[in-house]
């Protein structure tokens, strides 16, 4: 018997939870640990940006990248991204967005034989099953709309009108909204 529940009450979950502890020699519960479009998504949203370009490279070679093209990508070396892949994935279960036992979308694949003691990485990969979903989340993350960015910061130094809910003989630094901004004068006349 498989059984899919979905917006139930906390009421009824610690119900359920509880029968379920009642029985549990009996059953077998198996959790959904599939990477799916969302679980994707947020992925992808917790990864700085060295970490989704290496997924994506992963992505658009069909699955599987040779270890050498990716440190031409990447020459300050591989660790930096493969290093966000997994606490990405390990922040994902603490956090509650995907079950413990999801599998890592992105995989090494080492060369040498199992003798080596210390093996470099000849390649990486992602699953079939994965590939398709990653690919969809990709879409949906460069579809997402950005703030425009014009190049110019807002100014700190800028001469900004005293806030409207303040009196006019309102005791508020005034430094900044004077102009030219000055400085505070101090008692024995001098600034500092």
């Amino acid at each position: 018997m498989r059984i899919t529940i979905e917006g139930a009450s906390e009421k009824f979950e610690h119900k359920l939870l509880d029968l379920l502890a009642e029985h549990r020699d009996e059953l077998a519960v198996s959790v959904d640990t599939a990477w799916d479009v969302d679980r994707a998504m947020g992925f992808l949203n917790t990864l700085n940006e060295d970490a989704r370009l290496f997924v994506r490279l992963v992505v658009e070679s069909d699955g599987h990248l040779e270890a050498a093209v990716l440190r031409e990508a990447f020459p300050r070396g591989l660790r930096g991204p493969t290093v966000a892949l997994s606490y990405a994935l390990k922040r994902g279960v603490k956090h509650g967005w995907w079950p413990e036992g999801t599998e890592a979308p992105v995989t090494v694949i080492y060369g040498g034989g199992p003798q080596d003691g210390w093996r470099q990485a000849s390649a990486y990969e992602m699953s079939g099953e994965d590939l398709p979903v990653f690919r969809d989340a990709l879409a949906h993350y460069d579809a997402a709309p950005r703030p425009p960015w014009d190049g110019e910061a807002p100014s700190a130094f800028a001469v900004h009108p005293v806030h409207p809910s303040w009196a006019a003989d309102a005791d508020v630094p005034r430094a900044l909204y004077e102009d030219p901004p000055t400085a505070p004068n101090f008692p024995d006349g001098a600034t500092r």
